[in-house]
């Protein structure tokens, strides 16, 4: 009898919720390549707030690909860094051309 082919979808409401932090962090990018990083700079820091507050509300077998580590170093780590993103985005000077 053949195997039924792998699923090629999300499992859990936290991988539909990584996709669309990956999602975000790729638009953020995008805006970066197009010129205004500080505005792609907080975009990418808001989707890692975004995944942030999804993995400290979902459970451990909802966060899905959101769940890496112990859920509070995963809370920390993305909310750091989507800080930082953010709060370097607001704090570099303008340079000259």
């Amino acid at each position: 009898m053949a195997e039924d082919p792998p699923r090629r979808y999300p499992q859990t409401i936290g991988g539909v919720i990584f996709l669309g932090v990956v999602a975000i962090v790729g638009i953020g990018i995008g805006i970066i390549v197009a010129g205004p990083w500080r505005t792609g700079l907080t975009w990418m820091g808001a989707g890692m707030l975004v995944g942030a507050a999804a993995r400290a509300v979902l459970s451990e077998h909802g966060a899905g690909m959101l769940r890496v580590r112990r859920r509070w170093a995963d809370v920390l780590m993305l909310t750091v860094a989507g800080v930082a993103l953010i709060v370097l985005a607001i704090i570099v000077p303008e340079q000259p051309l």
